[in-house]
């Protein structure tokens, strides 16, 4: 663990990665911490943090946000791709526009960072890249075409990165969040009935919106501190999981798709957004 001090997380701005952010700088780490509004992270700059400003979704930003680390820190120890977001709607309504933007910033901007993040890492010949999943990246969820196909893509991505950098001593792991207290619900709600709320998927998307409010009202999903410390057991960890599912439903989920099959796991879903 001596050589692990560095750790970068983005999309620090708000839910798990802010609550990941803050484990880590108690954990004792030198945190830097990303995303595009600088502001919403003085809290963790208050706490010893290192903001910088990043727009995953931009490689000219990434490179820049890259080249500030290596200027200021040589690079990083700890990579905790968290910056993301859900975007809903029913596959024919999502206009391709979008549904490519959901791409750059949940896949090709996770892979363009670590791109340029992994020769330091290799080097040194240690680290550890923590991709932010989800269940979702193992099951599916009516209206959620685009979102599951980029979290599914960083599942076998992760995969074989993981193989990849095995010789040079990093570890690739990759977190399943469940039902977390995030901003998530309402991110999802208003693209979803804009795209869908009317046209030949309105009864579904009112459905899967009502669905949506009732799994994220306080008191209701998981804590984001359950990511927090499941990102901290797994830089901690000398030979970490390749894997960890946690949050409200992440196991049941994940089991009941893989134990009981597709059919099945079709009726348990269309059954809970009716």
């Amino acid at each position: 663990m001596a050589n692990l001090k560095v750790a970068l997380v983005t999309g620090a701005s708000s839910g798990m990665g802010k609550v990941i952010a803050k484990q880590l700088i108690k954990d004792g780490l030198s945190v830097i911490v990303a995303a595009r509004r600088l502001e919403k992270m003085d809290d963790l700059q208050a706490l010893g943090a290192h903001p910088i400003a990043l727009d995953i979704s931009n490689e000219q930003s990434i490179a820049a946000a890259v080249s500030e680390i290596k200027t200021q820190f040589g690079g990083v120890d700890i990579l905790v791709n968290n910056a993301g977001f859900g975007l809903y709607g029913a596959l024919e309504d999502v206009p391709m526009a979008e549904a490519r933007y959901q791409f750059e910033v949940n896949v090709f901007g996770l892979a363009g960072l670590t791109q340029l993040l992994v020769p330091h890492m290799r080097e040194r010949k240690a680290g550890k890249i923590i991709n932010i999943s989800s269940m979702g990246g193992k099951v599916y969820t009516p209206l959620g075409a685009w979102y599951h196909a980029t979290k599914h893509a960083i599942e076998g991505m992760s995969d074989c990165l993981r193989l990849e950098l095995s010789p040079f001593g990093i570890d690739v792991v990759i977190v399943e969040p469940g039902l977390i207290e995030t901003e998530f619900g309402s991110v999802v709600e208003g693209p979803m009935l804009k795209h869908s709320g009317t046209g030949p998927y309105a009864n579904m998307a009112t459905s899967v919106a009502r669905a949506t409010a009732n799994s994220y009202r306080p008191g209701v999903a998981s804590s984001p501190q359950i990511i927090a410390d499941i990102v901290s057991l797994a830089i901690k960890s000398d030979r970490p999981k390749t894997r960890y599912a946690a949050g409200k439903y992440a196991k049941l989920m994940i089991g009941v798709r893989k134990w009981l099959g597709d059919r099945i796991f079709d009726r348990v879903i269309l059954s809970a957004a009716r």
